[in-house]
This record gives C-alpha cells, sequence and structure tokens, in this order.
C-alpha cells in the first residue's frame, strides 16, 4: 500500500509526479464515487498545464465507479461550488493548485449542496480507499457530458446587486493569468447589456498556465505592485485582484493602497446589516475589534469561529449566520451554500461605494485608523507548543483575557494578540492589533517584542 502525501486538513495538494499524478487522481476520483456512490458529479479545473489531464484522469475514476459527469472546463473554485448546489448534482470537484509553486497542483471536494469534504468529513476515507486500491467493479460506467455553467453563474452573481443603482466606476482587474478573466468578460457583458456604467480595465487578463507574471497570489506583498500602478495611471476608483482559482479577492483603494482582508470583513458585514440588521456574521479569532465593533454598531450578533473554511462553513449552517468573513480574504455567504467566493465581494463593495458616493478609501480609513493590525507575521519554528506556552509565561503577570478558540488569544484591553500554528506548514501565525484611542505604543513596539520572544530560541 502506498502512502498518499498529498492528502491535507482541507484538501488534496502535492508536488507534480511524486505527489499527484494522473495515477493517483484516477484513484481519487475512482475512491470518491465508490464511497459517496452519487448519481452525477460536476468537476472543473484551473488554468494550471497539468490540470485538464488530471481533470480527465478524475473523471475517468468517477465514471469507472459508476458516477456520471459534468464537465464545466476551465474554472474557478466557486463555479464548482455553485453547480454543486444549483445543479441536480450530488458532488463537485475543483483541480487547482491556487497560489502554490508552479510544480503543484490539488483538488478541493465537495458533496452535495457543496458541502466541504476535508479531513474530518471523508476526506481521509477517500485516502484509505485510493491507498489501498480495493475498488468494486460496477455493471455500467458513468458517462461525460460537457457543461457552461457561467450564464447560470453571473445569473447568480446579479442578485447581489441592483444594478440600476451602480454609478459611473472605474476598475482594475487583475486576474494574474488565472481562471478569473472568463467571468469578469461574461460580467462585463452582462454590465453592458444592462446599461451599469462601470468601465474594466484588464491587467494580466489572459488565462495562462505559464504565468508570466508570477504566480497569482495577491497576499504577497511583491505581487501587489501592478495592480496599483494601474490604478494610479488609470485613476481607477478601485482595483481587485485575485488568487489563481478565484475563490479569494483583493482590494486596492484609489489611491492604490492595499486594504488588508481584516477590513474588509468590516465593510462587508456593514453592507449586510445595513439591510438586514439582527443577522448573524461569523468571523474568525486573528483579528476581531474592528468586526465587533461594526457588528455592534449596525445591530448584528457576532458568532466567533475557529479559523479554515470547513469550520466557518459548519457554524454559518448551525447558525445560520448571512455572512463570515477572514481576515485571510475568504469571504462566505448563505445565499452561496455558506461557500466562499472572490467575485461577490467586489460586487458589494461596488454597491456600496454607488450608495454611500463615498470613495473606497474613506470607508475603511475610520476602520483602520481606529484598530490598527500588525498583518499576518509567519514564524518558522521548531515547536510552536514550546513558543506558545513561551507568550503565554511572559505575559501571565498583566493577566491578560485568554481565548482559546483558535491557537491562543491574549486580550490586554488596548492591545490583543493571537498566536496560531499552521495547518499546512511547519509556521507560527501572529496576528496583533491595538485601539488607537487606548494605547500610546505604536504597533512597532508589539511587533518587535513578539518578534523576539518567538525568535529566542
Amino acid at each position: 500500500m502506498t502512502q498518499l502525501t498529498c492528502f491535507k486538513a482541507y484538501d488534496i495538494r502535492g508536488q507534480l509526479g511524486t505527489e499527484l499524478n494522473e495515477d493517483i487522481a484516477y484513484k481519487i476520483g475512482r475512491a470518491y464515487g465508490q464511497i459517496y456512490q452519487p448519481k452525477t458529479v460536476a468537476i472543473g479545473c484551473d488554468i494550471r498545464l497539468s490540470s485538464e489531464a488530471l481533470k480527465q484522469a478524475t473523471i475517468n475514476g468517477l465514471n469507472d465507479a459508476g458516477v456520471d459527469v459534468l464537465d464545466l472546463g476551465m474554472t474557478g473554485t466557486e463555479e464548482v461550488y455553485f453547480a454543486a448546489f444549483h445543479l441536480n448534482v450530488q458532488g463537485g470537484i475543483e483541480i487547482t493548485a491556487s497560489h502554490n509553486p508552479m510544480d503543484y497542483n490539488g483538488m478541493k471536494l465537495v458533496r452535495e449542496n457543496a458541502r466541504p469534504i476535508s479531513a474530518d468529513t471523508g476526506l481521509k476515507e477517500i485516502q484509505a480507499l485510493a491507498e489501498s486500491g480495493k475498488f468494486v467493479e460496477v455493471s455500467t460506467k458513468g458517462t461525460t457530458k460537457h457543461y457552461n455553467i457561467l450564464p447560470e453563474f453571473v445569473d447568480h452573481l446579479m442578485t447581489y446587486i441592483e444594478p440600476g443603482k451602480i454609478r459611473p466606476l472605474k476598475l482594475v482587474v487583475n486576474a494574474g493569468n488565472g481562471a478569473a478573466g472568463h467571468v469578469i468578460d461574461a460580467i462585463e457583458e452582462r454590465f453592458q447589456a444592462l446599461n451599469v456604467p462601470v468601465e474594466f480595465i484588464k491587467i494580466h487578463h489572459e488565462a495562462d498556465g505559464t504565468f508570466p507574471n508570477g504566480i497569482p497570489n495577491p497576499i504577497l506583498i511583491e505581487n501587489r505592485d501592478s495592480t496599483r500602478d494601474a490604478v494610479l495611471k488609470h485613476k481607477a476608483d478601485m482595483g481587485i485582484a485575485w488568487d489563481g482559482d478565484f475563490d479569494r479577492c483583493f482590494l486596492f483603494d484609489e489611491k492604490g493602497q492595499f486594504i488588508e482582508g481584516y477590513y474588509i470583513v468590516g465593510l462587508l458585514a456593514q453592507v449586510f446589516l445595513m439591510k438586514q440588521p439582527g443577522e448573524k456574521i461569523v468571523h474568525d479569532p486573528r483579528l476581531v475589534w474592528n468586526t465587533l465593533d461594526i457588528i455592534q454598531r449596525y445591530q448584528g450578533q457576532a458568532v466567533q469561529s475557529k479559523s479554515g473554511h470547513a469550520f466557518i462553513k459548519q457554524v454559518m449552517r448551525e447558525q445560520n449566520a448571512i455572512y463570515g468573513g477572514e481576515m485571510s480574504a475568504h469571504h462566505y455567504f448563505r445565499d452561496f451554500a455558506y461557500c466562499d467566493s472572490g467575485m461577490i465581494p467586489w460586487l458589494l463593495t461596488i454597491a456600496l461605494l454607488s450608495e454611500t458616493r463615498h470613495a473606497l478609501s474613506t470607508l475603511v480609513e475610520n476602520m483602520i485608523d481606529r484598530f490598527s493590525c500588525s498583518g499576518e507575521i509567519n514564524f518558522k519554528v521548531a515547536d510552536t507548543q514550546t513558543i506558545i506556552q513561551r507568550i503565554l509565561d511572559h505575559y501571565a503577570e498583566q493577566n491578560p483575557q485568554i481565548d482559546r478558540t483558535d491557537g491562543v488569544s491574549l486580550d490586554f484591553g488596548d492591545w490583543r494578540l493571537n498566536l496560531r500554528a499552521s495547518n499546512t506548514e511547519p509556521l507560527l501565525r501572529l496576528n496583533i492589533e491595538s485601539q488607537a484611542s487606548r494605547t500610546v505604543r505604536p504597533m512597532s513596539h508589539y511587533v518587535d517584542e513578539l518578534t523576539a520572544l518567538i525568535s529566542n530560541n
């Protein structure tokens, strides 16, 4: 029995050739079909050079397990999510490595109604069957049909805004040569048909699996210049950049400034609560004060969840929350089967720009001034638990409020920190925030102090 190392906590991801290849993809498809026995599964893939062949191998595995397949072609992850809850299918698979290096690929798997399959909800069982190869022969193999989900997906996206109320806007859109471009083109076409006065300035737009402008991962500071420069050059109202499978979007204001995902969570919470006060908003524990402040001001109910899409989605379903947001730029929506989307956030933002007639910088500057944050700082450490205990011991005399929802959070009243081990890498992730009205120390003071404590091995 060969152990498959491409199975991770939330998805499948591995180096091509050694950890993931067409034979392994076939076995994963076969195992998925045998365990869940769906009638039909929707499948799509991103633009990576290896994705089409891996998709075909997965389809072959599903067909040999007796499963019919709707091949959606080149898609982003959320198009597969959409198909999984919108069409009469019992699951979905996206072949993608999102923002991983060139020589990687992977898969994101869901069941009916786009319910996630992660290590705790079936991924380990798929792994065990794929490793053992104990497949059952079926009497009737499945069939494969091609299906274009894009028109219905764009129909759905339009339900989040009132197109007639959108004011004239100029948007820089950076698909990073990933999968987002074809959806932007379809939205542009729909806007033109509806006389929505939005101009799109497209950069790195064409889907290209060689990624001539680098792997699309706007969370890396070095990947932000092209979007910022285009916003300034064209005097745009906003810039939007996506990762490879566009389930995350990153926003830039009219000054070209990158806006931390933390503040976008607050912005989107405000959008929903302005229209529907009293609704529940789910957030992660890494940075919380701005989000809690907005939820309170707009009469919502805050619900804290452990970080990670499987946890957020589960809590949202349990609580019937209208929206959930993570500072990592994952945004989840009840009307999108509690799934994350990289298209809905920017549409909601242009609706808010139109309704308030404020610039994006104006909408977020008060949040940033009141609740400053460090941004996520990653440390490579040998033993994460030892470091976390060191931090707890160091600050014990200050008697902070301690929360262990995800890693450990320490609240000192005027500043707080969250320290958590990565689920996928040997990293310790640090986030710090402070309240301007209470603290006299700059953010750099806390960053330097924690960095010294963590790095003192």
